[in-house]
């Protein structure tokens, strides 16, 4: 089925009294009755398909969890309140069984820094970063490090590189390791990480998934292999997503691949834009020809499609220019989030990657006078025009 129809139908109308309801329903529900203390315990004991607490399952989460399953042709799927809560959850699944090491990509998500530095390596679990797009270099620190889990994304944030999901899956295997990957930038519109070898793919669904700004949620989708430890750990800990939530993300999921066939396409045209005006020092997107992972995204990517954010650096800016120009923005909106329906730009080194020194700041490619734009579902020609506008002034 083609994902556009997937999308639209996957999810709903599983479980039916006479007459079916044609959105799933929000069940606030936090507990549920048993028709009989038999049919609780099978329930409890997952012998039987059923509900018996909120922190376990909700219909409306497992509708949710079902139609992001069907999407990244996964084995099944854990929805979660936020994106940061999916990559904990993934993580703590990847290494229940394994040692406590992981290789991740040098160039990730400020929040995932973190987490991995403040929050797992104190207690106890080693990091190694490494260049995730130099197979080489991910080879040795396999080797030395035996990770339990390799952490990359699909589309990294925000300098956008591209590794080759297939060859670290191969890797990671080879080593005994679970490769974990965000594909929040990527959508399953672009990429499948598990149909290329990945062991869980993560989305922050507040972004592309969801697409309307009203969302914080995330979700986990994994093989088989690894489905049951992910559900234990979740029933432990409740990281559940809200029924309101999980109903909100599956209706701007019914319109994502038309969202995002128009964020690519007019992501296209900013990036054309921008590469061609003399304020711009830098761009980055993945239809550039000379981006140094131009083989990766042409083997791995849907053709015309290489996503909907767009980094750019000004020229000679500084704090000063910078703050200048995103104020000089009239239709494009200042907010620390992407993904939606209208444009947004933020400024990394303040916001998404605030909590890195400036010296990791430097390490990672990440200077002062980047900014990282999503691009909306306006007209192309509306975003186009605000960005002149704001670089002519000065």
């Amino acid at each position: 089925m083609d994902l556009h129809t997937t999308a639209v139908h996957a999810g709903d109308r599983k479980k039916a009294p006479a007459q079916i309801p044609v959105t799933t329903p929000i069940y606030t529900a936090a507990s549920y009755i048993s028709g009989s203390m038999e049919e609780l315990d099978r329930v409890m004991g997952r012998e039987e398909p059923g509900y018996s607490y909120g922190r376990y399952d909700n219909p409306t989460n497992a509708a949710l969890e079902e139609q992001a399953r069907a999407l990244e042709n996964g084995f099944g799927a854990l929805a979660c309140s936020s994106g940061m809560t999916a990559v904990q959850m993934a993580i703590a699944a990847a290494l229940a069984d394994r040692r406590r090491s992981i290789v991740a990509a040098g160039a990730l998500y400020g929040a995932t820094v973190g987490l991995l530095m403040n929050v797992l390596e104190p207690s106890g679990c080693a990091v190694r970063f490494v260049d995730i797009c130099d197979l080489d270099a991910v080879r040795t620190a396999v080797a030395e490090a035996r990770p339990g889990c390799i952490l990359a994304e699909t589309i990294s944030n925000p300098l956008l590189r591209v590794p080759e999901i297939d060859k670290l899956a191969q890797i990671a295997r080879g080593a005994g390791a679970a490769l974990i990957v965000d594909n929040t930038f990527a959508t399953p519109l672009l990429v499948r990480p598990l149909d290329l070898g990945a062991h869980f793919s993560v989305h922050s669904v507040t972004k592309f998934l969801a697409g309307h700004g009203d969302v914080l949620g995330g979700i986990v989708v994994s093989d088989e292999e690894h489905y049951d430890t992910l559900r234990r750990l979740a029933r432990i800990t409740g990281p559940v997503l809200g029924p309101f939530e999980s109903y909100l993300t599956m209706r701007g999921i019914k319109t994502f691949p038309l969202r995002m066939d128009r964020q690519c396409a007019n992501a296209c045209r900013a990036a054309q834009m921008l590469s061609a005006h003399p304020q711009v020092e830098r761009v980055y997107f993945p239809a550039d020809p000379a981006h140094p992972d131009a083989a990766a995204i042409r083997r791995l990517f849907p053709p015309n499609l290489y996503g909907a954010m767009v980094s750019f650096e000004l020229r000679g800016a500084g704090r000063e220019e910078v703050f200048r120009f995103i104020d000089a923005l009239k239709l494009i909106v200042r907010a620390t989030s992407l993904g939606d329906v209208h444009s947004m730009i933020l400024h990394p080194a303040t916001s998404s990657h605030r909590e890195i020194s400036p010296k990791q700041r430097e390490g990672m490619g990440i200077r002062d006078n980047l900014l990282r734009l999503s691009v909306g579902i306006e007209a192309a020609e509306d975003i186009i025009a605000d960005l002149e506008q704001a670089l002519g002034v000065g």
